[in-house]
């Protein structure tokens, strides 16, 4: 059953009322940012050394504070919208351009191994809120609870569907409360903890917390960017285990990652297979539009952006479903929890809005992993030999006009989507014929690579034939058998 927002603001007068410890169930030492907040809360946020993003690391003005609220559009949808308020998110039902209404969830209970973490140079820019919300962990952490209580409360001024803030500052307000004589009221605390909505708060602040302190290593991208064209200003790589979606700048000296953002992902996980299952799709897949929030629910918060699952390597594997987008959240909600959706990924509006400004429609990649895999420069570039070879193979033979040679790198099932059909023709035969055997110059390559199981790789490139201004732009879709590279599927894109 659902929690309304009212609900959680219940349980942080309860948290307030109930903060009366004895003695704190916390010792702040020397160099720990922050063991844990207040019993009632069970929050536990931070370990001894952990390296945090501090609110330092954010300029005034590099994001204006916003309620995140907005008015509702019609009473039927505001109904609609406040339901599960504390849980749902955009669903794939399968009607195209349509996601369903969503289901609050349980929290994860499963965590990853930590990395490295990065030099605090290195952190880079989460979400305004996220960042106030880190510094008030910090100072409290440094046993400025004073400093720490005033800063939560702006931040809940400023964000009042935060509920994760407005959480943390009624820990705090209980911190502040003299100690009592009088025990604890035990069975209410025990009844905050085994509430669900508790859980989700508790799971959301451990995951934000644990994305900012194991930074992805220096001067490393996801393992599937191998190599990205300039012609795609961005990228954007999904951790679904840290909760977090991170934003890449791409220039002429590569990828730079350039701000992060805490998300949910579908109730029952990831690794989408079939409609309705409430996963969310793991693969690599391209940004196909941008839905306006005007012809959206509330529910859809700041607007909506299309991914193009099932793509040709999951429509090859059998798998079902359709409306995965990347959207935010109601007015009467900042966040959702880690697993909320019914496979969307779903951000703060704030968050949403500044990646609305960036994204590129049919350029800008995206990338949904369990967990993302970091590599260098070097190892990219050593990851994109054996395909790099095989793409040059596959020019040469359609360039010597070699059909036995060509057809060794087609499967046999392949199949290609353009906007001119060539049913009754093999796609062999149409390559030799559009060559013709001229020397053909290929540009803006781009390499993405996905593992899971099978070994694929998404080739984007555009032609242009000697003595031409002008020719197609493709996308390949590879599939690693042995130590050959085959095509299962090729789309023109203009």
């Amino acid at each position: 059953m659902a929690h309304s927002q009212g609900k959680r603001r219940r349980l942080v007068a309860d948290i307030v009322r109930l903060g009366r410890l004895q003695n704190p169930p916390f010792r702040l030492r020397s160099g720990q940012l922050l063991a844990a907040l207040m019993t009632a809360s069970a929050l536990m946020l931070a370990a001894p050394g952990a390296a945090l993003a501090s609110n330092s690391t954010h300029k005034a003005g590099s994001a204006k504070a916003a309620s995140g609220s907005t008015k509702a559009k019609a009473a039927s949808s505001s109904r609609s919208a406040t339901r599960g308020a504390t849980g749902r998110s955009s669903s794939a039902k399968g009607k195209k351009g349509v996601p369903a209404a969503e289901t609050r969830t349980a929290a994860a209970t499963a965590t990853r191994p930590t990395r490295r973490s990065a030099s605090a140079s290195s952190i880079q820019e989460a979400s305004n809120a996220e960042a106030r919300l880190i510094a008030v962990y910090e100072m409290f952490g440094r046993g400025q609870a004073r400093p720490a209580l005033a800063k939560a409360r702006d931040l809940v001024r400023d964000y009042p569907n935060f509920q994760l803030a407005q959480l943390v500052y009624g820990d705090l307000l209980a911190a502040q409360v003299p100690p009592s004589n009088a025990l604890p009221d035990t069975a209410s605390i025990a009844k905050m903890r085994g509430n669900p909505a508790m859980a989700e708060l508790h799971e959301e602040s451990k995951r934000r917390l644990q994305a900012l302190r194991e930074r992805p290593p220096a001067n490393t991208v996801p393992s599937q960017f191998l190599t990205l064209s300039t012609r795609s200003r961005y990228a954007i790589a999904v951790d679904a285990s840290r909760s977090r979606l991170y934003l890449f700048e791409n220039s002429d000296k590569g990828l730079k990652l350039t701000a992060d953002y805490y998300i949910s992902v579908g109730k029952s996980g990831t690794d989408k297979v079939t409609e309705g299952d409430a996963r969310t799709p793991l693969g690599v897949y391209y940004i196909t539009s941008s839905l306006d929030p005007k012809s959206l629910k509330d529910f859809y918060g700041a607007g909506a952006l299309p991914i193009n699952y099932p793509n040709p390597y999951d429509v090859r594997r059998g798998k079902t479903g359709g409306g995965i987008w990347l959207h935010g959240t109601p007015p009467q909600q900042f966040a959702r929890a880690p697993l909320a959706s019914d496979g969307c990924v779903v951000m703060a509006n704030p968050d949403l809005k500044q990646l609305l400004r960036k994204v590129q429609i049919g350029a800008t990649p995206v990338v949904t992993a369990r967990s993302l895999q970091w590599i260098s420069q070097p190892q990219a570039e050593k990851e994109t030999q054996s395909i790099t070879s095989a793409i040059n193979g596959w020019k040469d033979a359609r360039a010597n006009g070699n059909e036995a040679q060509l057809k060794k790198f087609y499967l046999p099932d392949f199949q290609r989507s353009s906007k001119k059909s060539t049913e009754g023709i093999s796609a062999v035969d149409e390559e030799v014929k559009y060559a013709q055997g001229k020397r053909v110059q290929f540009k803006d390559m781009s390499y993405l690579h996905w593992r899971d199981g099978d070994d694929t790789m998404i080739v984007t490139f555009g032609e242009v034939f000697e003595g031409e201004k002008s020719g197609r732009s493709r996308r390949q879709y590879w599939l690693r058998q042995g130590t050959d590279w085959k095509l299962f599927h090729e789309e023109i894109l203009g």
